[in-house]
């Protein structure tokens, strides 16, 4: 199975000179943790992601308010995987950084989709219920993210 066939499409998404406070309306709105980041609405070329705990750790932890841009409290250049890429190139991204959701590009680094770890898990046939908890298990690891988010 590719990741055409599993992404969500035309995922919502805000820009780096978005406030925060936008960012978490998408997030209420669309019941979801994580909004791709996209240099402009009409090209949509990503350049980042922002999450729910960015904005806890990154904004908010440090005295940040609502009005802080995203481009302060993002993840820029994320890893992501091609609308042709198969499951297991997702798996991979989301086991090695530790992240629950990947963002889908076409050719021309365009944001396309997003494939989050329910996806994988509601979908028959892309990974099996084994498979599923071991990627689970992988991304839940404690230690590199607590690592990485002290260091930011």
């Amino acid at each position: 199975m590719r990741a055409l066939e599993l992404m969500t499409r035309d995922p919502a998404c805000c820009t780096p000179e978005d406030p925060a406070q936008k960012a978490a309306e998408l997030m209420s709105q669309h019941d979801c943790g994580a909004i791709p980041v996209v240099d402009g609405e009409d090209s949509r070329h990503l350049c980042g992601m922002i999450t729910d705990r960015d904005i806890a750790i990154r904004g908010v932890a440090r005295g940040r308010g609502a009005e802080a841009k995203v481009e302060e409290l993002m993840t820029r250049d994320p890893e992501c995987c091609a609308t042709d890429s198969d499951i297991e190139e997702v798996e991979r991204v989301m086991t090695e950084r530790q992240v629950r959701r990947v963002p889908i590009i076409d050719a021309a680094g365009q944001l396309v989709g997003i494939i989050s770890q329910a996806d994988l898990a509601r979908n028959d046939g892309a990974l099996s219920d084994r498979e599923v908890g071991q990627v689970v298990e992988r991304i839940s690891e404690p230690g590199r993210r607590m690592r990485s988010a002290q260091a930011d």
